[in-house]
């Protein structure tokens, strides 16, 4: 990395009175202050800035930290890492000296970290991942310092390194996916071809990292989309084969004019953000639902093929759904997402095609009542975005009678009371005991009979399950 087209630039991160006050205080006691990473990357892209870490010049760990004892809370813990963390009105901040990282081990964590105060600020950034990260801010003189030509990166959308360092961490490869998902960007080529180069490390990676940065995709992306080319084009897509095998996989042009099962899944994506109000869920449906849409065409990988149908010669793919299910299963696994994720997108991968019956009706109460039920914990509204994500997601084509069933079946489902929640059994053992009888073993056969014909519509209330439970328990 070349460091001779340093560029300043004015620019003002309004920052919280608070660390004004810590910054204010450090220069007093002859330090140079940094604000670096996310925050100036946000404040340039007129995002407000969540996290705010300053990198520290001049001042050895132990003068920082004695320094902002005056201002409120601090902890060293971070020691390791050369990092002061500050409590103060409140707010968490980060004081940094800089440091070098030495290659140790293989992994995400095998490094050996040496703080140096007097360091450059040209050598401290060579440690950062993506040249649209190692932007520095100046709080004295109000400007923005760029060593590595980030800015320009940043206005291409451009993830590009900052220096060979970069192959270091495995890790970085799955945080340019997630970038590039929440930022709209897209992987330089060199940058690619050093990821290309990475991938022995992937194995040196925890589950529970892999997953850090599958839930940022999952629950932060703007471009989804973005993510998902960058693990093509870095070779990284390979590690998640349920995916990979997706990439060219042929459909019917007739239904599917966008292109392959890939690019279906992509522009699936895409309609979520675009057409729902997914935007403003929180963070747990939000994954819940991206994941499930990632997830809703996997089985075609397995299901595809080239046959007759309704005599002419088509790409067929019969029960993909139901193959869809497992395998979503197991890439949530291998990806480490918690199980309060995988139960429920498994179920609405698996009923992605509940809807596709080839006609402009909906299947019945009874019909629908036992899907609330079969796909709990997930509900039917989650499902409702899965079903709208797929019938958009093969532009320019739109189904008249598609748009109609899932704004009936929308509307039953609110009727019937079990848009947000399956049916809840309405007859319990207090009522077989109220009716005379001791619990015993066959209490289990009775209740769950009577919740069958719940479902199957013969009773909505108590008295009704009353009456149903009088003249049929024999």
């Amino acid at each position: 990395m070349q460091f001779s087209l340093t560029k300043r630039i004015p620019f003002e991160i309004q920052l919280p009175d608070s660390l004004q006050e810590a910054i204010g205080l450090l220069i007093q006691k002859g330090a140079s202050c940094r604000l670096v990473g996310g925050c100036v990357r946000d404040a340039l892209l007129e995002r407000s800035p969540k996290d705010f870490d300053v990198e520290v010049y001049g001042l050895s760990l132990e003068t920082i930290s004695t320094a902002l004892q005056a201002l409120g809370k601090t902890d060293t813990v971070g020691k390791s890492f050369c990092v002061v963390k500050l409590w103060s009105r409140g707010d968490e901040y980060d004081f940094a000296i800089p440091r070098r990282e030495s290659k140790t081990a293989s992994g995400h964590r095998g490094f050996e970290i040496e703080g140096d105060a007097t360091m450059s600020e040209q050598e401290a950034i060579t440690r950062r991942d993506f040249t649209l990260n190692a932007l520095l801010y100046d709080p004295s003189k109000k400007e923005v310092i760029d060593h590595c030509n980030g800015l320009q990166d940043l206005e291409n959308k451009v993830l590009r390194h900052v220096s060979p360092a970069f192959a270091e961490d495995p890790l970085r490869v799955l945080r340019a996916m997630q970038f590039a998902a929440r930022f709209d960007l897209t992987l330089h080529p060199d940058t690619a071809q050093l990821c290309q180069c990475m991938k022995p490390e992937y194995w040196s990676l925890a589950k529970e990292r892999i997953w850090g940065e599958w839930q940022k995709w999952a629950s932060q992306s703007l471009y989804p989309a973005r993510g998902l080319e960058v693990l093509k084009d870095s070779g990284w897509l390979s590690f998640f084969p349920e995916l990979y095998a997706l990439v060219d996989l042929p459909q019917d042009p007739e239904w599917h004019p966008e292109g392959s099962v890939w690019i279906h899944t992509q522009k699936c994506t895409e309609a979520l953000l675009k057409h729902t109000d997914w935007k403003e869920l929180d963070s747990e449906a939000r994954s819940i639902l991206l994941l499930s849409v990632l997830c809703h065409d996997l089985g075609k990988a397995r299901c595809t093929r080239f046959a007759s149908k309704n005599g002419i010669l088509r790409w067929i793919s019969p029960g993909h759904d139901q193959v869809s299910g497992w395998l979503s299963g197991q890439f949530l696994q291998n990806i480490g997402a918690p199980l309060s994720i995988i139960e429920k997108v498994v179920p609405l991968v698996k009923s992605h095609h509940f809807l596709n019956t080839g006609n402009d009706n909906i299947p019945g109460d009874n019909g629908i009542r036992r899907l609330a039920r079969r796909i709990s914990p997930a509900t039917i509204n989650q499902l409702i975005y899965v079903l709208i994500s797929d019938h958009l997601g093969r532009p320019p084509l739109t189904s008249e009678a598609q748009t109609k069933r899932i704004a009936l079946f929308k509307e039953r489902a609110e009727q019937l009371s079990i848009k947000v929640e399956s049916p809840k059994p309405i007859i319990l053992g207090r009522h077989l005991i109220k009716l005379g009888h001791k619990p015993g073993p066959g209490f289990k056969n009775v209740l769950d009979a009577a919740f069958e014909a719940q479902l199957d519509g013969a009773f909505h209330d108590e008295v009704g399950g009353i009456t149903w439970l009088s003249n049929n328990l024999e």
